[in-house]
């Protein structure tokens, strides 16, 4: 939920990257956290494993500059994506302007994909948030891997809402901006 602060004339709203286990969340972050140079971009806090998995969350604050006055500043939060976190998803979740949903586009992952599809989609519902208008991006990551099913494939099974969706490989950068910038025009559009 946007916080308006009128007398410091600061605007923040937090968007969360959801998705399965090991789909790039936070490989997401990360790649905008060490691209963005300059003042504006604050240090990125993440709680993980040994193996690399994000336990609670990543958090990464981002001053934008101002709009109309106000200084607009996104947090951006991270879920962690393993079968037994989905209460900390939900809470997480909780108060979400926008959300990316990072799609691991390998085939074993369909699934799996489609499973988390639904639980954010319900998480939305039980945050009395309408999933038709609420502002969601897609991002179909790991595109250059071999067993990547085509965007078809993922577009039918995956966006029947038909949300802005994007192709990425987070790794290398690919699709990382372009899923931020669509995601926090619509976070701000809406508000």
């Amino acid at each position: 939920m946007s916080l308006v602060n009128v007398a410091a004339r600061e605007i923040q709203l937090k968007l969360v990257y959801y998705g399965i286990g090991l789909s790039g969340k936070t490989t997401n972050l990360r790649y905008l956290h060490t691209s963005v140079v300059g003042e504006e971009m604050s240090s990125m806090t993440s709680i993980a494993t040994e193996g690399e998995r994000t336990l609670f969350f990543d958090f990464l604050p981002v001053d934008l500059g101002k709009i109309h006055g106000f200084r607009l500043r996104f947090q951006m939060y991270t879920v962690p994506g393993q079968q037994l976190y989905a209460a900390t998803r939900s809470a997480v979740l909780h108060g979400a302007d926008a959300v990316v949903m990072v799609i691991d586009s390998q085939i074993e992952r369909l699934e799996d994909n489609r499973a988390s599809v639904a639980e954010l989609e319900a998480n939305l519902r039980t945050e009395h948030k309408d999933v038709a208008q609420f502002p969601i991006v897609l991002q179909y990551n790991k595109r250059d891997l071999p067993n990547a099913l085509s965007v078809r494939e993922l577009e039918q099974t995956l966006n029947s809402r038909t949300w802005p969706s994007f192709e990425a490989i987070a790794s290398r950068g690919t699709g990382v901006f372009e899923t931020f910038r669509t995601l926090s025009k619509e976070a701000v559009k809406r508000l």
